[in-house]
This record gives C-alpha cells, structure tokens and sequence, in this order.
C-alpha cells in the first residue's frame, strides 16, 4: 500500500529534442482553408454581376448564362455548405457577396420598391399556343385582368373568330397581322406588318387613341431558341431582334408599349437591340415573374417592354391551356 505521506514526483513536459522547437498552432490556416471555394464563388458573383464577361462562344454559352441568371441563386447555399465544411473564413463573405450580388441583379423584383405612380393603362400579352382548344377559358383569364389592352401570339386561323367574339365586348377594337393579334378598349387608328424576317407577319404596329394621345403598341413573337449539336441557336431570333430594334430606333411617336413572346430573358445579351432603347416593365414586377414553360416556369420569354412611359406594375396571371403563363401590366402613360 502507498504510503499517503508519499511525495509524488510532478509531472513534466518533455523537452523537445536538441536542435527542434516545438510547432506554434497555425492562425493562418482558417484563412488558407476553402481559398478554392472562395475564389470560385467570387468568379461567380463577378459573373452574375457582369454576365456579359462570359463568352458567347462556343455555342452561345454566355446567351444561355443569361438565360437562366435567376437560377444562380441556387449556387448561393453550395457556396455556404462548402464554407462550413471546410470552416474557410473567406468562403463565408464570398457566398454572401454572391447573395448581395444576386439581389441587385437577378433577384431585383423581389425587393423592388413601389414605384408610386397612379397607372392608366392595363395591358396583358399571352402566347395561347396554336393547339390550344378552349379559347373561352383563356379569355377568361386575360380578361379578369381587366386589360385595356390584350396582345395574343401564336394565334390560328380557326382560333381568331373564337378570341374576337369572345374578347370585342370588352375590347372592341381590334387588329391581326398573321399570327399576332391586338384587342384595345381605345380606338385602333393604325396598324401594319414589322418584318422579323420570318417569311410571314409575327408582328405588327398599331397605333391606339389612348390616355394622353396616340401611341404606338407593337406585338412581337419572335423565333423560337434550340438547343443542338451547335449548341445554343440563336441566329434567328437575334435578327428579328435586330429588326425590331431598328423599327423602335425609327419609331416616330415618343410612347411605345411592345408585348410579346421574344423567345429570350430581358437579361440575354442578344436582346440588347431593344432592351437598350426600352424598360421592361417587370421592374416594377411581382417575384421573378417567370412564364415558360407554365407546367413548371423556368425563364421569363414574354415580354412587357416600354418607352416614354412607368410602370406602376406587372405580374402573372393564372395559368390557361397554353404552354406560356399571361403576364400583365399597368403602366402610367
């Protein structure tokens, strides 16, 4: 038995070895740890932020970039769980500046404020999609907005006697240029072709005696995108962009309301013919007011654009038998 009155030696640290020091903790390492993933979140905030610095080529990837922009938000929780595995102090600010980054640009709708103007004019656009069989219903969902004005695209033949007997008894004006049409509650005082460069009428101008005066409306469907061996084709439509934009450029009236399925984000640099001479009224929107595909609304393809005039507004309205979801606005004039 150990005698209770038994000193017990303390114990001591061993030294380190003749000509060896011992190893100081590294501070440094939560900075150098996840430097990987904080780069790459910044190229990609820089991306969001500037999405003109990626290019266009190979196959249109910087047009498809664009394209699907608001979707970059998704990146933002990757960018946080890998700052938290990796306990990396400069990976956490990255994936906030993302955020911020996306707010600003992308994601601007959500937090856009009221920009407190008394609205005098209601327009909606849909593309109703040539198959579609139940016109009463569609018109019944863009006339709920009480529109002043209503674009359709993609409208047939056989469809277009049923959209004006059902649409003319609140909008009796009307106007059509192949596939395109115009219903107005104001006085229709002109209207002819725009050539897209599609080989048959997908737009049209008209004039219409409204709030203020005479302004120009113009209904737009441009060509459709693909996606193919060559990548993303976008050749047509941006020469219908083209055209449109030199038909705005020209435009003798200073207030111009365009609607239409442009086949594109207001974001895609092929756009840029228009989006530089007009706003998109979304600015003043509701949420990211995506309208394609409405099964499950991907991108924002349809399109109020203006000039000389302010949003008040702009949503989505509910869904028809179309592949598109209607968008309306209400614009002060």
């Amino acid at each position: 038995m150990t005698d209770v009155n038994e000193v017990v030696p303390a114990v001591r640290p061993e030294a380190p070895e003749p000509g060896r020091r011992a190893t100081p903790p590294d501070r440094w390492a939560p900075w150098r740890r996840g430097a990987v993933v904080a780069v790459l979140t910044a190229l990609v905030a820089l991306a969001v932020a500037v999405p003109a610095l990626v290019p266009d080529t190979p196959a249109h990837l910087g047009g498809l970039w664009e394209t699907v922009l608001p979707w970059s938000v998704l990146l933002v929780p990757v960018a946080a769980a890998a700052a938290l595995v990796r306990r990396s102090i400069p990976a956490g600010p990255a994936a906030l500046l993302l955020l911020a980054v996306w707010l600003s640009g992308p994601g601007k709708p959500l937090i856009t404020p009221d920009p407190g103007v008394e609205p005098n004019l209601t327009v909606v656009t849909h593309n109703v999609n040539a198959a579609t069989t139940d016109t009463g219903s569609v018109s019944g969902v863009l006339l709920s907005a009480a529109p002043d004005l209503v674009a359709l695209e993609e409208v047939t033949w056989e469809q277009w006697e049923d959209y004006d007997a059902e649409l003319t008894g609140s909008l009796p004006y009307s106007v059509r240029e192949g596939t395109v049409g115009l219903w107005s509650r104001h006085p229709i005082v002109g209207a002819e072709p725009v050539d897209t460069g599609m080989g048959w009428a997908r737009a049209l101008r008209a004039e219409v005696d409204g709030p203020g005066g005479v302004f120009a409306v113009y209904v737009v469907h441009l060509a459709s995108v693909r996606m193919g061996s060559s990548g993303f084709d976008v050749e047509r439509r941006n020469a219908g962009v083209s055209a449109l934009g030199e038909a705005v450029s020209r435009e003798p009236l200073e207030r111009v309301v365009l609607m239409g399925d442009l086949n594109a984000s207001t974001d895609d640099r092929g756009l840029e013919p228009l989006t530089s001479r007009m706003d998109s009224a979304h600015e003043a929107g509701e949420g990211l007011g995506f309208s394609w595909p409405a099964d499950f609304p991907m991108v924002r393809i349809d399109h109020i654009l203006t000039r000389g005039t302010t949003a008040a507004q702009a949503w989505s309205l509910p869904r028809t038998g179309s592949d598109h979801v209607p968008v309306a606005a209400r614009l002060r004039l």
